[in-house]
């Protein structure tokens, strides 16, 4: 079973900063693909950023400049560098992996549990 579990979410100041953590924990074969999803109240969960397995990576157009994705070298743990800081923000944050479970060349989505950030004054 694979586990994601988030940290780093909270209350933050217009123009401050957040980093966001997400690691995952399991028995798996390899992590290929991950990612960041947010979901404000109302609104549709959209793509923030993702970095492939070539460590391509990939920002929406309302985080670029601001937000940083990366992982660690064991590609067991994604973060989400967070500067500049909007209301518009404002959300849960959902990590998301796409996980090769055995040898077998299959893989699945795995989220996190959500970590609300707010930016407000």
């Amino acid at each position: 079973q694979v586990q994601l579990v988030e940290s780093g979410g909270g209350l933050v100041q217009p123009g401050g900063s957040l980093r966001l953590s997400c690691a995952a924990s399991g028995s798996f074969f390899s992590i290929n693909a991950m990612g960041w999803y947010r979901q404000a109240p109302g609104k549709e969960r959209e793509l923030v950023a993702n970095i492939t397995s070539g460590a391509e990576t990939n920002y929406a157009d309302s985080v670029k400049g601001r937000f940083t994705i990366s992982r660690d070298n064991a590609k067991t743990t994604v973060d989400l560098q967070m500067n500049s800081l909007k209301p518009e923000d404002t959300a849960v944050y959902y990590c998301n992996m796409q996980v090769r479970l055995t040898w077998v060349r299959n893989v699945i989505g795995y989220w996190g549990q959500g970590t609300q950030v707010t930016v407000s004054s």
